[in-house]
């Protein structure tokens, strides 16, 4: 035999056998996992959603709205505590993300929101707005996110949005601040007057 026979002989080796039940055991035992780590999180999900229990009934906007100040189209990025952007509300279905019609008028701001629940924060609740870049589940570049500040029943609210033209939300800060700031005088001139009066 010629080493160029040899050399062919020695190459011609069976190719290795796929070890079907293995490979299936892993695939299967992955999906479990992930299925499980889904299961997870949604009981997680579910649990803060009973702590936060408590949440009233959001109020809905009143047939006379007025006259819109300031209107914008967006996304609505979630709500969380008051000064701390990773304490995530879900109740009421605030932690539901969505498109968002926002507007704005001297009764409060009326967020409407496609295939989500809707809500309305009144002009007496509005405690601020400012720019930031991120809320829970949610990081942008810096003033990326136009972040809203309301009280709702013993909370304070941070909520999270993001206009579809960027360069709108100065503007927005700027009417609600100054709207906030107009009705918190306004209800402490009224709160005064009637001390006053007793």
């Amino acid at each position: 035999m010629t080493p160029q026979l040899i050399h062919l002989a020695e190459a011609q080796k069976s190719a290795p056998v796929t070890d079907w039940a293995a490979r299936i055991g892993w695939v299967v035992g992955l999906l479990v996992f992930v299925v499980f780590v889904y299961w997870l999180m949604r009981q997680g999900w579910k649990w803060r959603g009973t702590l936060q229990g408590d949440l009233p009934e959001l109020p809905s906007p009143s047939d006379d709205p007025g006259t819109p100040l300031l209107t914008m189209s967006g996304r609505y990025h979630g709500s969380t505590t008051a000064g701390q952007w990773l304490d995530r509300i879900v109740a009421r279905g605030l932690g539901t993300r969505s498109r968002a019609e926002l507007t704005l008028t001297d009764q409060g701001l009326d967020v409407v929101r496609p295939g989500a629940e809707d809500f309305f924060v009144p002009a007496a609740a509005l405690r601020g707005a400012r720019l930031d870049k991120g809320i829970a589940g949610k990081v942008l570049t810096e003033g990326g996110l136009l972040i809203v500040t309301w009280e709702h029943g013993s909370r304070q609210i941070d909520s999270g949005f993001r206009s579809d033209r960027a360069d709108e939300h100065p503007a927005w800060v700027e009417a609600l601040n100054e709207l906030s700031t107009t009705e918190h005088h306004t209800s402490t001139t009224e709160h005064t007057e009637t001390e006053g009066a007793r």
